[in-house]
This record gives structure tokens, C-alpha cells and sequence, in this order.
């Protein structure tokens, strides 16, 4: 109390600065590490004038200080980590975020989870799990499938993210190997072509050699090409082309391309005899 009237004027015509947002945030940390739960923040935070909103608050519970015992409210979580990740499970938040966002270790993600009732990734489930996948009966499709739709409606999110990430890498293995088996069968039909071009280009060169006569020796004519050959002629020509690996067929009178190179075959064979 003031004794003199005066000074009691002075005070009051002092002007008083605003809090700035670096105080305003010293100050509610201060609060925090002296309530004794998220009621008790929340109230000591609105009397002093303090933000007390719902993202207040989940900054503030990590400062919270974690007593024994608690005689008001409700318990406190054995962190406040746990007490936030919980908060953040609730409002919907995946696993992996909250896990990500808070830097929470694989303990004390499942503490959260187990305040949330959801299912907590441990290392047993998971080891039990790849045993299960892992056993020497394979599974077939309809297995599979009958797997990731059980997934795909468990209650623990932690499940059903694992299954849409193993169906979008199946997903993506078919496509690859429908990529693959194009792939493989364009370059064995460009090696066939190839093969086939090269199978041209040499009766093209047998053909075109045995075209030019290299000296006047007299030797025996071949048949012209409108000259009907006789059925032995035929056979004979058919079975000169196999032994040579060109394709005819058992009847009929075989491509023009594969008669000028057996023509040409004798006529070069005819040449050496006669030198």
C-alpha cells in the first residue's frame, strides 16, 4: 500500500509495455514446469492471461514436470512425450509422424499407442510376422491377397500402413516385370531379324558372285530361270537348301532367291572342276 496519495497517483499514470510473444512464451514455460497436469496448465495459463489453446497446451506438455502422485486431475502419462504423441495419435495422426515430429524411440511410441488402444509395432510381432512369411511353403496370390486385405481393415494403423506400402511395391514389380518381358521379347525378335538380314545378305553375295564369270571356260549352262526344272531338279534343290539353311517347303517349286543360289553354287562348282 502506498502512504501518500501522491505516490499512489504517480503508480498510476506509469504506462504499462505489452508483453512480447519471447515473453509471453518465458512465461508459459515457467507455468509449465509448475502445473501438475494439462487442467492444471490450462487454468494457471488463463488466469495470468496467458495463450491457453489447444496447441498451447500440446507445445506446453512436454515441460510439464511429471510428480509421483498426483492428488487433482488426471494422471499424468509417464512422460509428457507420451502424454503429446498420444494427443497427436488421437487427432489422427499417422504413427510414423508423431514418431518423426516428437523423436520418440520405439518404447515410447508404443506407450503411446497403448493409451490410444491401438496395436504397437514390436520387435517380437515383427519377427513373428517375417517368420511367418518367410516359411518354405510359399504363398500363392489368392494368400496374398487374403493377407493384405486383413491388413487393410486392422485397427492398428501401423498395420494398415504396412499394407498399402507392400501393395504399391507389388503393384510396382508387375509393372516392372511386364516391362521386362517386352523388353525381352523385342530383342529376341530383333536378333531373329537380325539373323534372318544376314541369311539375305549372303545368298545376295552368293548370288552376285556366281553372276560375274571369271574366265571363258566352257562349262555347262544352268538351266534358265523360265526353264521348268523336273521334279528330281526340285528335290534336289530342296535338299541343297537345308543342308544350307535356307527354308522351303516339301512341295512346289522353291523361292527364286534360293534357286539362283543353288544356280549359283554349281556354277562355281562347275568353274573349279573345269580348272
Amino acid at each position: 500500500m502506498f502512504t501518500d496519495m501522491k505516490e499512489a497517483l504517480e503508480a498510476e499514470a506509469l504506462e504499462l509495455t505489452p508483453i512480447g510473444s519471447s515473453q509471453s512464451t518465458a512465461a508459459s514455460l515457467v507455468v509449465a514446469h509448475h502445473a501438475r497436469d494439462k487442467d492444471d496448465l490450462a487454468d494457471l495459463l488463463g488466469a495470468l492471461g496467458l495463450p491457453c489453446a489447444e496447441d498451447d497446451l500440446v507445445r506446453l506438455l512436454p515441460h510439464l514436470t511429471t510428480p509421483d502422485t498426483p492428488t487433482t486431475g488426471d494422471p499424468m502419462p509417464a512422460t509428457a512425450y507420451t502424454a503429446t504423441a498420444a494427443s497427436m495419435l488421437k487427432n489422427g495422426d499417422s504413427p510414423d509422424h508423431v514418431r518423426e515430429t516428437l523423436g520418440l524411440s520405439e518404447s515410447e511410441l508404443a506407450e503411446a499407442l497403448q493409451h490410444t488402444d491401438q496395436d504397437a509395432p514390436t520387435q517380437d510381432t515383427d519377427a513373428t510376422q517375417a517368420a511367418a512369411l518367410s516359411t518354405d511353403t510359399p504363398v500363392d496370390s489368392d494368400g496374398i491377397e487374403a493377407l493384405l486385405s486383413w491388413a487393410k481393415n486392422h485397427p492398428a494403423a501401423v498395420i494398415r500402413n504396412k499394407a498399402a506400402r507392400i501393395r504399391s511395391d507389388l503393384y510396382e514389380l508387375t509393372a516392372r516385370r511386364e516391362t521386362d518381358d517386352a523388353q525381352r521379347e523385342a530383342e529376341e525378335r530383333v536378333a531373329k531379324l537380325k539373323a534372318e538380314l544376314e541369311q539375305a545378305q549372303e545368298t545376295l553375295r552368293a548370288v552376285k558372285a556366281g553372276g560375274r564369270p571369271t574366265a571363258p571356260t566352257v562349262v555347262t549352262p544352268a538351266p534358265a530361270a523360265s526353264t521348268k526344272r523336273s521334279k528330281e531338279q526340285l528335290a534336289a534343290i530342296r535338299t541343297w537348301a537345308r543342308a544350307n539353311g535356307h527354308q522351303v517347303a516339301d512341295k512346289g517349286n522353291p523361292a527364286k532367291a534360293v534357286m539362283d543360289a543353288y544356280d549359283a553354287a554349281h556354277r562355281a562348282t562347275n568353274l573349279v572342276e573345269a580348272s
